[in-house]
């Protein structure tokens, strides 16, 4: 009998063999793996306005949803690992607002850039992609997009997971804040709330005695502070993956994008006067809320956490030992807490499809 070559059998054997791949890839429903679970992240893009507005989603849609509100300067992609961690009970859904992420960046004289028009942006997705009741989980800029949607139909949230996300003013009224306060007052302002500690090393740093205001904000802009955010409080700074200012910094570094970023630090006046309304909304309405907080945060300190408490009566609370990003660090604690925490407060999961 003739051998046959090792190419020649592979060739051989090469019709078999793509149909056996064919025929198991046709027996696995699209949204599983080869094991059947649920667990897969889908990227998606719904078009409101005439914005290309891009989301994550996970898990089963029958399940209760969770609405997860990224902050600054990140994106969607803060969620890339909490939302497999859930999608076995879960629904999950993670937007990138305009102007961030993979979602569509108007320029500031084609969009308004302010968290009204973004809440309201929000909920038009929300409305779109055909969710009704839902929890939020908010973070830095996601508290007050997510507070104003909560304000506004009460009705349909069910639960509140809060990381790092400001209702009161405790918690801003920290030298970090101080110069973006001025801002609100005066975009123009020079030099004013850049005196102390926080402020006067970044003046060292650009050997700026003086400094306007913008250009103090536009340093929030740079590499340096976007690792500065990842990084400050975090107890090892190793396990804090560079992936993180990887996809963040490239997108702040789009043309047009810092005028955005000056123009939400601005906008962000707007929430402070809207802190009494969002207060009565807790106590009106009691959401069961968890409370997952990086404790060693500069930007909002556990200061911020602590004044829910005198609103919310249900109410799980817990102070982590990390900083601003508290899933980069502690993604599998804050995972299980939400588990223990939605399983108590919300109705019975349906089981993960086949």
């Amino acid at each position: 009998m003739k051998k046959l070559t090792i190419n020649q059998t592979l060739t051989a054997l090469l019709p078999a063999l793509v149909a056996a791949t064919l025929l198991i890839s046709w027996s696995i429903p699209a949204n599983a793996d080869v094991n059947g679970n649920t667990n897969n992240v889908a990227y998606k893009t719904v078009e409101i306005e005439g914005l290309d507005i891009f989301y994550r989603e996970a898990g089963n849609p029958e399940n209760p949803t969770l609405l997860l509100l990224h902050g600054f300067p990140t994106s969607s992609h803060m969620f890339r690992e909490l939302m497999p961690a859930l999608a076995d009970e879960y629904h999950l859904i993670a937007p990138d607002y305009p102007g961030y992420g993979y979602s569509s960046m108007p320029s500031v004289s084609e969009f308004e850039y302010s968290f009204d028009n973004i809440a309201r942006i929000m909920g038009k997705l929300v409305d779109d992609i055909g969710i009704d009741d839902y929890s939020l989980y908010l973070m830095d800029y996601g508290a007050p997009i997510g507070y104003r949607l909560a304000a506004a139909q009460p009705e349909r949230i069910e639960t509140l997971v809060i990381q790092n996300g400001n209702a009161y003013m405790e918690g801003l009224d920290n030298d970090f804040w101080e110069p973006i306060r001025e801002y609100w007052k005066d975009r123009d302002a020079v030099n004013s709330g850049l005196d102390n500690a926080w402020w006067k090393n970044v003046k060292t740093a650009y050997k700026q005695p003086e400094m306007s205001n913008d250009q103090a904000l536009r340093f929030l802009l740079t590499l340096g502070a976007t690792k500065w955010q990842y990084t400050n409080g975090v107890s090892d700074v190793e396990a804090v993956s560079p992936d993180t200012w990887g996809h963040v910094q490239p997108l702040l570094d789009r043309e047009g994008n810092q005028e955005i970023q000056l123009q939400m630090f601005y906008s962000y006046g707007s929430n402070p006067e809207l802190y009494p309304s969002w207060q009565q909304y807790f106590r009106d309405h009691q959401p069961p809320t968890l409370i997952v907080w990086g404790q060693n945060d500069e930007i909002f300190p556990a200061a911020g956490a602590e004044p829910y408490k005198r609103d919310l009566e249900n109410l799980d609370y817990y102070l982590l030992d990390t900083g601003h990003f508290a899933l980069e660090t502690h993604v599998d604690e804050i995972a299980d807490r939400m588990r223990t925490f939605l399983n108590r407060e919300l109705p019975q999961s349906s089981p993960a499809a086949d």
